[in-house]
């Protein structure tokens, strides 16, 4: 199936299930205090001694500002996203389907920045600001990297992940009610994004020639080395009320960690590999840093 095909078929998709979160979502719940913020065995300082030594009152808490900070990653990652994908648009024929369809997500892209930020104000906390350096850095990239191969698997690495980990709290009973609303949600309307992209990630790569191949190999590993990273914000360690640099660390270095990461990005991982991503010695060795191999 090719980019236009792909585009009309999701377009479809789009206008036969979407959600409106101001609607379909009770903002007025309130927390159900017998029910978990995130899945224990997820959070990135489980099964470190500082997790043994936190009361069960502190790990309440840690949890209820990891779910803050998950909130935060997706709707930074959102808010790049719809950056370049305006820009493709706009550097491209607007009334294509495959722009029609870059603006339709952009649509949902912007509601789901609205409902993660509906779900921080409804945790009882704010979103965990992004690095200014980061942000500054994603702002070039995404303004003067040409949207090949490497565009589309950062809109991956952006999805994929956090999809696996909301689709297995959204199974969970023992979650937050509102809490698996918002990640059903976000996983029905995602799969569609990472279709999308997954075409487009292909067919780019393809198309590239030996030397864009190569150097989107690397910036791709890269992506993968910061994956591990960019879930993690020392912010949230310290208005858990912890040391926010000895807890990233421990959260960084936590084995079981690693575990999760692996876990979350299977399929990624796979993909990557079927797409020709992960060739060459200076690539896996990047990739092997990652802890996702």
């Amino acid at each position: 199936m090719n980019q236009e095909q792909t585009a009309r078929r999701l377009l479809r998709s789009s206008a036969d299930r979407s959600y409106d979160p101001q609607v379909d979502i009770d903002w007025r719940a309130p927390i159900d205090e017998d029910k978990l913020f995130f899945p224990t065995h997820r959070l990135p300082l489980y099964g470190t001694p500082l997790w043994d030594s936190l009361s069960p009152e502190q790990r309440i808490e840690l949890a209820r500002q990891e779910a803050i900070t998950l909130s935060s990653v997706v709707i930074h990652a959102e808010l790049s996203l719809m950056r370049s994908l305006l820009r493709a648009v706009q550097e491209g024929a607007p009334a294509s389907d495959p722009a029609l369809y870059a603006l339709t997500e952009v649509a949902d892209e912007c509601r789901h920045s609205t409902m993660f930020a509906k779900a921080t104000t409804w945790l009882g906390g704010s979103v965990v600001p992004q690095s200014r350096l980061v942000t500054k850095l994603v702002n070039v990239v995404s303004a003067i990297i040409p949207q090949g191969p490497f565009f589309w698997a950062s809109a991956l690495f952006f999805e994929e992940p956090v999809d696996r980990l909301q689709r297995e709290a959204m199974n969970d009973e023992s979650i937050q009610p509102l809490l698996r609303m918002v990640y059903r949600i976000h996983v029905l309307e995602e799969s569609r994004h990472v279709t999308y992209a997954r075409e487009a990630a292909l067919r780019t790569m393809t198309e590239a020639g030996p030397l864009s191949r190569r150097l989107n190999r690397i910036g791709v590993a890269l992506l993968g080395w910061s994956l591990g990273r960019t879930l993690l914000r020392p912010a949230t360690y310290r208005r858990a009320g912890l040391s926010s640099r000895a807890a990233y660390r421990a959260a960084l270095a936590n084995p079981r960690y690693h575990e999760s990461l692996r876990w979350m990005s299977e399929r990624l991982v796979a993909f990557c590999k079927d797409a020709g991503f992960i060739e060459g010695w200076l690539t896996s060795a990047i990739w092997r840093r990652s802890h996702l191999l």
